[in-house]
């Protein structure tokens, strides 16, 4: 599959997803970014906002199984993961996939599940596999989760470790719409669900090939060095009380080679990196007390360290 390929494949996702999610391009492109990357994504707002809209169509634009799990305090690891359940007839254990056994899984509030729980969607995620009674069973390919937690509302939860956030290749918001956008949004839905309008645009298996193509985006090694010094100065920020790990270089360099063929080119440039290191970096890092009393955010930080790393001059 050709860059240029990739480019139209990715034009027609978020064209279709855009049916069902209005005034959002920049969150739609980032979804698919983080798609095309082989990532999952974190989505943190209020509710209401359009998370399960966005995943569904999704997973609806590329032809996959959907899957929603709500996550709560007395949700166990074999909920999610599935289990073994004894047939009288065959006078043996049979195992039942659970939900996390499809393409595109939406964990709605994350952080309201206990550490055991998330501690197996870590596996699924990192592994792409679940282990049950000690057998691990492969899950589907493309495998896409999709997260949500409530910033607002901690009451009851489990706050996710650092480990486990690092384990997301972008943390993305959706926000309230404005005021035009709303009555889009009302207008849209008068008479029925714009979910029901978004078809599948592509085929797994085309989804699986566009996601091999990403990876032969070409990086030169100039640009690999500024994904690092990028990472290093988070490192070194007198904000953070914790920088950015290895992980967070190799996942921007991932991300830059995505956004390159969304948009129909076959080698990373330095801006693509600056677009992507927000929400690559961005829910990687601990701020320390004061930077958070101002409220300030990783994000925000990220920003202002793009303007003190020094851009290579050229590419090539």
């Amino acid at each position: 599959m050709t860059i240029q390929d990739v480019a139209s494949l990715a034009q027609q996702i978020q064209t279709e997803v855009e049916k069902a999610i209005v005034g959002k391009s920049h969150t739609v492109e980032t979804s698919v970014c983080t798609l095309l990357c082989e990532g999952h994504l974190l989505i943190e707002d209020v509710p209401g906002v359009g998370k399960t809209t966005l995943a569904k169509a999704l997973a609806k634009a590329i032809g996959g199984e959907f899957r929603r799990i709500q996550f709560t305090p007395d949700l166990l690891p074999s909920d999610i993961t599935g289990s073994s359940i004894y047939d009288q007839g065959k006078r043996e254990f049979e195992f039942r996939p659970g939900p996390l056994f499809a393409n595109v899984v939406l964990v709605d509030e994350v952080n309201r599940a206990t550490p055991k729980t998330q501690s197996a969607l870590l596996e699924a995620m990192e592994e792409q596999q679940v282990s049950t009674d000690g057998v691990s069973r492969a899950l589907p390919d493309p495998f896409f989760v999709l997260a949500t937690q409530n910033n607002i509302e901690m009451t009851g939860t489990f706050p996710l470790p650092e480990a486990q956030l690092d384990r997301f290749f972008a943390r993305v918001q959706l926000g309230y719409p404005d005021r035009k956008e709303e009555s889009e949004v009302l207008g849209r839905q008068r008479t029925e669900n714009p979910i029901e309008s978004v078809k599948a645009v592509i085929s797994l298996g085309e989804l699986v090939d566009a996601q091999q193509a990403v990876r032969n985006v070409f990086v030169h090694e100039s640009v690999r060095e500024y994904c690092v010094d990028i990472v290093r100065a988070t490192r070194e920020s007198g904000q953070l009380q914790l920088g950015s790990s290895p992980r967070g270089s190799l996942y921007l360099m991932h991300a830059a080679q995505g956004l390159a063929a969304m948009k129909g080119q076959d080698f990373v440039k330095p801006d693509h990196v600056k677009e992507c290191a927000p929400f690559v970096l961005g829910h990687r890092l601990i701020l320390r007390g004061e930077a958070r009393s101002r409220g300030t955010s990783g994000d925000e930080v990220v920003r202002h360290l793009l303007t003190t790393v020094a851009v290579p001059a050229t590419v090539g």
